[in-house]
């Protein structure tokens, strides 16, 4: 059975997208099957690419960022059986947009860091090396996580 997993951060434009590249890239590196996406809670950025310089960042360590952002539906509660919030607040907001009959557990991404968990920082208002640090956790927290279900 194929694990349906939604990663979801404020904008669906630099943590999220990055997540879902990460645990796609863990998933193909190891073999395992699993249907991934990613989106935001807000609507800002909806029907757009992610950020440049997330792209960017990913881009310079070999990732490939291809989403679209989009914002959480009420459907993805019941299509996915995990969604991973970014922070406490995205958790916060998915706890409340849940409908009563949800299916999808809802957890932090970093719960499942090696390095402990903790809240994936939004690097949209910082620098450069804001980027990078996004994409080195999201990288090291997806491969833990793919690891954990094979």
């Amino acid at each position: 059975m194929t694990t349906r997993i939604l990663t979801v951060c404020l904008g669906n434009i630099c943590r999220s997208p990055t997540a879902e590249a990460a645990i796609r890239e863990a998933a193909a590196e190891m073999d395992v099957d699993l249907d991934v996406d990613s989106a935001g809670t807000g609507n800002w950025h909806v029907g757009g690419p992610s950020d440049p310089r997330m792209r960017r960042a990913a881009t310079k360590r070999g990732l490939e960022i291809q989403s679209v952002a989009r914002q959480v539906a009420p459907d993805d509660f019941h299509r996915f059986d995990l969604i991973l919030a970014m922070d406490r607040r995205n958790l916060e907001d998915l706890e409340e947009m849940a409908p009563p009959d949800a299916h999808a557990e809802l957890r932090l991404f970093r719960d499942f860091d090696p390095e402990g968990p903790g809240e994936v920082p939004d690097p949209y208002y910082g620098g450069e090396a804001g980027f990078a640090l996004v994409v080195d956790m999201c990288r090291r927290t997806a491969r833990a996580l793919v690891s954990q279900l094979d």
